[in-house]
């Protein structure tokens, strides 16, 4: 128990201490912070408190604008810093309880703070490692027959992402515009996307790199993995549809991906871990690992919608669905001899589970939003007309004519560390 008062369904409980980068209107300088009940423990006002043997010489981590130095001491330093903060948290523990100056100057109300990235993101990696999401999205545009293509039971699937566009969440996305062919009989039209979908994933942060040349084996993967947030990667399919053939997406991903502000630890979600699943046919010795790597974790996503007082809840999934492991796509992603620098994201892919409700982009149809249509948006736009953009407490609405000449309007993604809303 924490001395520091936790609601009993609070996110952010003795247990997780995820870590983020925050400001506030005083003082504006962005520093590392970890969640506590409702509120920011600024870790470079207690830095001299972390004098263990791996953090005694490295305490100036704790005083940068991002996590990158601190994730990439390694895990050694993430668990003393762990028990250093659970310990000085915790009710029994006067260090901070005691000392009014200190805890007046170390704690920061969640609601004063502005959030950041909590990284400086050098590369961002997608992967495809659903199964269920794979073989949907392979029957829309090969039939059941080819739904999987023949290496995606071989190795994880993914590609290079766009870095620079990486936002964390409350940032307004603008609705993409780009080149479409709603007719295969027609030329193509240049206009604001009108299929705008989500794709509910998550995503790791790499510590400790590699030297270049030097793959990561499977079996030490996990000494590389710091922590996990949330991702909402948004896409254009109109634009998508057009431009993918035959390297992929470009315009239709390129234009915003938003993460969650907090950075959950691997070792906070150890208590979730299970078995991983069963891969068949067995992968190449490289891929191999009987050490459990996959996470119990629940997700869901909402849309609140023009003219709804409350979130609606479009789909259900759980990381565990997932048929690649983190440890896994780490080391098919270094095994040429890329080079992975701390900092770096890695992301899931779609989090689709095994039935239709569990489905985590809309390309492929959700159950509950084709029932809840009326009251959101058109599936497989979740913009819709008449978006808005959330900010503080203040929203405008921006209405958005049919034939645009001035810029599509702004969607704003809230994600905490634990659920994912969609505010349009």
């Amino acid at each position: 128990m924490s001395f520091i008062h936790v609601d009993k369904d609070s996110d952010f409980p003795l247990q997780n201490l995820p870590y983020g980068v925050f400001s506030t209107r005083e003082e504006p300088r962005h520093r590392i912070g970890v969640a506590i009940g409702d509120q920011i423990l600024d870790l470079s006002v207690i830095k001299h408190l972390f004098n263990g043997p791996a953090l005694a010489k490295h305490q100036h981590v704790f005083d940068q604008p991002t996590l990158n130095a601190f994730m990439g001491l390694g895990p050694t330093a993430w668990r003393e810093a762990r028990a250093l903060l659970q310990s000085l948290l915790s009710a029994a523990e006067p260090t901070l309880r005691d000392n009014a100056g200190l805890r007046k100057r170390a704690f920061v109300p969640q609601a004063s703070a502005t959030m950041h990235l909590p990284a400086h993101i050098g590369d961002y990696t997608d992967f495809y490692s659903s199964r269920q999401h794979a073989t949907n999205v392979g029957i829309m545009f090969r039939g059941k027959e080819n739904a999987l293509m023949p290496n995606w039971l071989h190795l994880p699937v993914g590609y290079h992402g766009r870095a620079s566009s990486v936002v964390v969440s409350g940032t307004p996305i603008r609705r993409p515009v780009g080149q479409m062919k709603p007719d295969n009989d027609k030329p193509p039209v240049f206009g604001a996307c009108k299929r705008l979908d989500i794709e509910l994933e998550m995503a790791f942060f790499v510590g400790p790199g590699n030297k270049h040349g030097e793959p990561i084996p499977v079996s030490r993967a996990h000494e590389h993995i710091f922590g996990m947030v949330l991702m909402n990667d948004w896409s254009a399919r109109d634009i998508q549809k057009w431009e993918y053939v035959p390297l992929g997406p470009f315009l239709s991903k390129s234009f915003g991906t938003t993460i969650s502000p907090w950075v959950v630890t691997m070792e906070a979600l150890m208590p979730f871990l299970l078995p991983n699943p069963v891969q068949d046919p067995k992968p190449l010795p490289y891929l191999r690992d009987e050490e459990p790597y996959t996470f119990d974790i629940n997700l869901f996503v909402a849309i609140k919608g023009e003219g709804m007082s409350t979130p609606t809840t479009i789909c259900r999934s759980n990381f565990k669905h997932m048929y690649w492991t983190m440890k896994q796509q780490l080391a098919h992603h270094s095994i040429n001899g890329c080079n992975l620098r701390p900092g770096d994201l890695l992301a899931s892919g779609t989090i689709s589970g095994p039935v239709t409700a569990k489905a985590a982009a809309t390309v492929w149809g959700l159950a509950n939003a084709q029932e809840k249509s009326s009251q959101l948006c058109q599936v497989r736009d979740i913009c819709g007309k008449g978006s808005t953009r959330r900010r503080s407490k203040r929203r405008r609405k921006i209405r958005e004519r049919r034939r645009r000449t001035s810029p599509p309007p702004l969607i704003t993604v809230l994600l905490n560390s634990v659920v994912l809303f969609l505010y349009e």
